[in-house]
């Protein structure tokens, strides 16, 4: 597990998660983690405090599920913002009743979208094989909290689950493994941009695609918001490829965000290392018509 200095407050989350193990990693209610919250999964109780890299228009922030859909949909991209030759997978996007929670035994599920939860979408994607190359699956989801202190949680808790579970079965025959996990709090690291950001990455080994191969996934949370893409790597795929794959699409979805809020990103917004710019950068390379598709991906944040 990677910390550092620079994860201070992340890191005392995860403590007080160990502390509240019953409400951290039993009765799971958010998008690829457990119940977000406290105990009970309440907005209220003892957590960490959420840091706000820039105000947000009040008006603007949707009060109700559907208002919350709406602005989901908004933000999420399409395909083409990971790169000509990006399709869309079958099932293109997840049930919006349901999202995936890493269960007690390290096992992947689908469970109903807790009420704590305005609203939450994962859309897939994939890069047909191609040159040599073997077929790159990648998500992206936006989720909706009734508030910055739930979402902040929601960021927590994928250090707890990290340290609980760095192997998870995503379904037979899919696993991620060796997972690490950086956190930056706005202000470290070069974080200038947003109010929490986490990069993960490990293996991934598939029954269709060999392995182990690069898996990246990243989070950043902007007040209730938490926007999330990853990527599971296949054949002639590095990490560094994965991350420039990411970069745009992650960007992207922060401007809508800004956007549709009325934020406005601060001055000299640097972002951390792991992610490079917080400008969209280079798009993934060309590849032909989409081959068959394949097994659905679970409908949460994670992978």
């Amino acid at each position: 597990m990677v910390l550092g200095g620079s994860a201070a407050r992340l890191g005392c989350a995860v403590a007080l998660c160990g502390s509240l193990l019953a409400g951290c990693s039993s009765g799971g209610d958010s998008p690829g983690r457990p119940a977000a919250g406290t105990p009970n999964g309440g907005s209220g109780g003892t957590g960490p405090s959420p840091a706000t890299a820039v105000d947000a228009g009040p008006a603007r922030l949707p009060r109700t599920p559907a208002d919350a859909s709406a602005l989901v949909r908004d933000i999420l991209p399409e395909p083409a913002a990971f790169g000509s030759g990006t399709v869309r997978r079958d099932p293109y996007e997840s049930d919006p009743r349901r999202w995936a929670v890493l269960g007690d035994s390290c096992v992947w599920e689908q469970r109903a979208l807790p009420k704590n939860v305005l609203a939450s979408l994962t859309r897939h994607y994939e890069i047909p094989a191609h040159d040599g190359r073997g077929p790159l699956r990648l998500s992206a989801v936006v989720t909706v909290h009734r508030s910055a202190e739930q979402a902040d949680w929601e960021n927590a808790e994928v250090l707890e689950e990290m340290m609980r579970c760095p192997s998870q079965l995503l379904r037979p025959g899919e696993v991620l493994g060796d997972l690490t996990d950086v956190p930056s709090a706005l202000g470290d690291s070069g974080n200038g941009f947003t109010d929490d950001f986490l990069a993960e990455s490990g293996t991934y080994t598939g029954d269709d695609v060999g392995g182990p191969h690069p898996y990246v996934w990243e989070q950043t949370r902007i007040d209730r918001f938490t926007l999330a893409v990853s990527a599971r790597g296949a054949k002639g795929w590095t990490k560094r490829d994965l991350l420039d794959l990411l970069r745009r699409p992650h960007a992207t979805m922060r401007t809508g965000l800004r956007a549709a809020l009325g934020r406005r990103p601060p001055t000299a917004a640097v972002p951390p290392p792991a992610t490079g710019t917080d400008a969209p950068g280079t798009t993934g390379p060309s590849a032909p018509a989409p081959t068959a598709p394949g097994p659905t991906t679970p409908g949460g944040g994670r992978p």
